[in-house]
C-alpha cells in the first residue's frame, strides 16, 4: 500500500504515487531531450536505413533464387523482412551505448548528472528514444517493401512492432551499461559489442534457415534468445499470433528487458563513481 505523509501545511502526500508522477516527468523529458537533435535532422533516421536496404536489395534475391521452395512459409519475403527488422533493432540498440560514452567525454553525462532528474529516468528516457527511432525505421522499411510482395498483416504487424520495441528497449539498456563499465577503456565497448553481436546474429537463423545447418549449430540456437525473437517476428508479420512461437518470442523479449533494465539502472545509478 502507499505510506501518506502530513506536510508542515496539513497537506497529506502519498509518497510512491509521487515517486512515480516524477520518474515518468524525468523520463519524458530526458526523452524529449534525445529527440531534439533527430527532429532537426531526420535525415539521421534515414541514414540508419541504408545497411538494410542493401540487405534487401543483394541479399534478398540471392535468398529468392536459392532458397524459394525451403523456407517456412515459402514466401522469401515474409521470411527475411521480419528478420531484417530484428537485426535493425539489433544494430540499432547495441551501439547506443557509444553516444553515452561520447557524453561522458564531453562532460555532457556528468551535467546530467547534477540535475534533478533521477538516474532511472536518464537510462529509461535514452532507451525510448531509440525505439522512436527503430520505429520509424521498421515503418518505412516495410512500406518499401509492400509492393514487392511482402504481405502485410496489420494486427501482426503492430505486435511484432511491439515486441521489437520490449526486446530494443532490453539491449539497449544493456549497450549502456556497457558503456559505463568500459567508460574508462572506451575501446573494449567495441571489442565487446562485435564479439556478441555476430555469433548471435549467424546463430538466430536471421540471414540463412539453421535447418540444414550442422547439428551443434542448431543446439546453440536454442540458447540463443534473439532466435525467439527472429521466429515470433517471423510468425506475426504472417498474421500468426496466438502460437507458441510467438508466446517464447514475448518470455525472450521480456526477459531481455528485465535484465537489461535491472543492469542499466544499477550502471547508471553508479556512474559518477
Amino acid at each position: 500500500m502507499s505510506a501518506t505523509t502530513l506536510t508542515p501545511t496539513g497537506a497529506v502526500t502519498t509518497e510512491p504515487a509521487v515517486e512515480r508522477s516524477s520518474f515518468a516527468r524525468d523520463t519524458g523529458i530526458v526523452l524529449m531531450r534525445e529527440l531534439r537533435p533527430m527532429l532537426r535532422d531526420p535525415f539521421s533516421v534515414v541514414f540508419g536505413l541504408v545497411q538494410p536496404i542493401v540487405f534487401l536489395a543483394l541479399f534478398g534475391p540471392l535468398l529468392g533464387g536459392s532458397l524459394a521452395g525451403s523456407v517456412p512459409g515459402g514466401s522469401v519475403w515474409q521470411w527475411f523482412v521480419p528478420a531484417i527488422l530484428v537485426m535493425t533493432a539489433l544494430f540499432g540498440s547495441s551501439t547506443v551505448g557509444s553516444n553515452l560514452l561520447y557524453e561522458m567525454q564531453t562532460g555532457a553525462h556528468e551535467r546530467m548528472l547534477v540535475t534533478p532528474l533521477s538516474r532511472s529516468s536518464l537510462l529509461v528516457g535514452r532507451a525510448l528514444k531509440e525505439m522512436v527511432t527503430l520505429g520509424a525505421q521498421a515503418v518505412l522499411i516495410v512500406a518499401v517493401m509492400v509492393p514487392f510482395g511482402f504481405r502485410l498483416h496489420p494486427a501482426g504487424a503492430l505486435l511484432g512492432l511491439a515486441l521489437l520495441a520490449v526486446f530494443g528497449i532490453g539491449l539497449g539498456s544493456l549497450s549502456y551499461a556497457l558503456a559505463i563499465a568500459v567508460r574508462k577503456q572506451d575501446w573494449m565497448f567495441w571489442v565487446v559489442q562485435q564479439t556478441f553481436l555476430f555469433p548471435l546474429m549467424i546463430l538466430s537463423g536471421m540471414l540463412l534457415p539453421l535447418e540444414s545447418g550442422p547439428g551443434w549449430m542448431q543446439v546453440l540456437s536454442r540458447f540463443n534468445p534473439l532466435s525467439y525473437i527472429v521466429n515470433a517476428e517471423r510468425a506475426l508479420f504472417s498474421g500468426e499470433i496466438a502460437t507458441a512461437t510467438v508466446a517464447w518470442g514475448v518470455v525472450a523479449a521480456v526477459a531481455t528487458l528485465a535484465v537489461g533494465l535491472a543492469v542499466g539502472i544499477r550502471g547508471m545509478r553508479r556512474s559518477s563513481d
